[in-house]
């Protein structure tokens, strides 16, 4: 198993350890609910180094991305982030993946952590006479996300760039203790907070995240593991590639038509999404609520009128919304907020309803 730079100091705190996309990763710390709580109230610390991180620089780097991706990476200035979506010809992705515009000729794409060889070996194949470079440059960065409202407080203790400056979806070049980074006020949790991507070994990893956490006691600042990131993400409803949306679930289908910018001109899957939503689509993911206490996993059954008709693709007890709640695709007559359901949970079938996403947002 692959292991992050923090891997040493994270076990050694006594967080619990877990094979996650071929890395050894901490699932919780001091529990998932009170690590959950404490991002949506204060601040939490997460060690996401397992991530991928891909750049691609040259002449025509626009023109690639334009191409390989299906959102509208030329209304991207210097140091803007944006979502997107490399996607198959089929109109499913091969992954979501964030893009950083770092100039004009350089663009940083952070993609999941399981597919980063699959998204890698995906971008080289469409290279085709493109003049650009493209390096898998993973192996060699470490990624901290520091989530939460007090989360621009305790990293501007550490940071030279008054981080009050980054809006949401922008990102900063500057340095801690003399040593380049790349700070975004980006997450994956529904909250304010930021993520910071450096380079060095791990003494200097290790020193920024001791630093981080002995800046954030005053708010009782929680390490945070892969449980919490995953509630968090439901809460917020971002989708994750495995669960929600995978190499089957075309984007429209998956409620992500606002990363497909049909007017930019030809991209990988344009035809397919094109001819899908002049057709219609059949099935569409949507948000659920458990009407009981019990609590829906993946692939959990879904029933109307006795007739399967689907299975859950992400469920979990939501520790700040206090209920449970999922996601999963529905045929597009049974998607309306409100609409009853049944879900098989544990030999009982239990009534869930759709609601409106995302579950949770956080006040501005």
């Amino acid at each position: 198993m692959k292991k992050t730079r923090l891997n040493r100091i994270i076990k050694a705190s006594g967080a619990k350890m877990v094979e996650f996309a071929g890395w050894e990763m901490p699932v919780e710390f001091s529990g998932i609910i009170k690590e959950h709580l404490a991002v949506r109230e204060r601040v939490g610390i997460f060690d996401v180094s397992h991530m991928g991180e891909i750049k691609i620089t040259g002449s025509q780097a626009l023109e690639f991305i334009q191409c390989i991706t299906s959102n509208d990476a030329s209304k991207l200035s210097i140091g803007k982030v944006q979502y997107s979506s490399l996607t198959l010809p089929n109109g499913c992705p091969v992954d979501d993946l964030l893009v950083y515009k770092i100039d004009d000729k350089e663009f940083m794409l952070v993609v999941n952590a399981a597919n980063t060889d699959k998204d890698s070996n995906w971008i080289m194949k469409n290279k085709g006479k493109f003049d650009v470079e493209v390096r898998n440059e993973s192996d060699s960065w470490n990624q901290l996300a520091i989530q939460g409202p007090k989360s621009e407080e305790i990293l501007q203790k550490i940071v030279e760039t008054d981080l009050s400056k980054i809006k949401y979806y922008w990102f900063e070049k500057t340095k801690i203790f003399e040593k380049d980074c790349i700070i975004s006020r980006t997450g994956y949790t529904g909250e304010d907070g930021f993520e910071v991507y450096f380079k060095e070994d791990v003494e200097y990893a290790e020193k920024i995240w001791s630093l981080i956490l002995q800046n954030g006691k005053e708010h009782d600042i929680q390490p945070c593991g892969l449980g919490a990131r995953d509630t968090l993400r439901l809460e917020a409803r971002m989708c994750l590639y495995g669960n929600d949306i995978d190499e089957t679930t075309t984007l429209l289908e998956a409620d992500l038509e606002w990363i497909i910018k049909f007017e930019k001109g030809y991209f990988i899957g344009k035809d397919a999404l094109l001819k899908q939503k002049e057709e219609g689509i059949k099935r569409k993911l949507v948000g659920f609520e458990v009407m009981d206490k019990m609590i829906a996993r993946p692939h959990h059954p879904v029933y109307v009128d006795n007739t399967q008709i689907s299975q859950v693709n992400s469920g979990s007890y939501a520790p700040y919304l206090k209920k449970n709640i999922g996601l999963l695709y529905l045929p597009v007559k049974f998607t309306q907020v409100g609409t009853e359901f049944e879900i098989l949970i544990r030999d009982r079938k239990v009534k869930a309803i759709v609601v409106q996403t995302p579950f949770y947002k956080r006040k501005k």
